[in-house]
């Protein structure tokens, strides 16, 4: 085998490999990527459910509050009527 043959071979190899390195790289970068906006969006979620939770006492403590200055009808006494 000549210089010049080993020489290309080498190459093609060297370079196979940094191709491949490469890209397996590249996919574990994406993987990761991908995996952070899932706790991105799992974050918004949970700020989101603590937000409803919040406006749910706040509506409730008002809608007590209310009942307590006035006179609320109850359902039943709606639809009688």
């Amino acid at each position: 085998m000549s210089r010049l043959a080993k020489t290309t071979l080498a190459g093609s190899i060297v370079l196979s490999v940094g191709i491949i390195y490469t890209v397996h790289y590249m996919q574990r970068q994406e993987a990761e990527t991908m995996y952070k906006g899932v706790l991105r969006d799992d974050e918004r979620r949970r700020e989101k459910m603590r937000k409803r939770e919040e406006e749910l006492v706040e509506s409730q403590r008002k809608r007590e509050l209310y009942e307590a200055v006035q006179q609320v009808p109850s359902h039943s006494q709606q639809t009688d009527s």
